[in-house]
């Protein structure tokens, strides 16, 4: 156990150091900001909004296919 956290804590004084970590670091925010953005837009579930118009369109698609 003591092993991992000294790896960790070496790593994260590199990465501390190491301006690449904060380009990475901010990839993370800008993606976390992404995903944030898609759930506003499309919900969590399919009762209103794009949600609900996508679902509506897949029903009338899979009515009309042949069984």
């Amino acid at each position: 156990m003591l092993k991992f956290y000294i790896g960790a804590r070496e790593a994260a004084l590199r990465l501390r150091d190491n301006q690449d970590g904060v380009v990475s670091f901010e990839y993370v925010i800008v993606a976390a900001c992404i995903v944030g953005a898609v759930l506003l837009a499309f919900g969590t579930d399919t009762s209103t909004g794009i949600g609900k118009a996508l679902k509506d369109g897949i029903d009338v698609v899979v009515k009309k296919m042949p069984t």
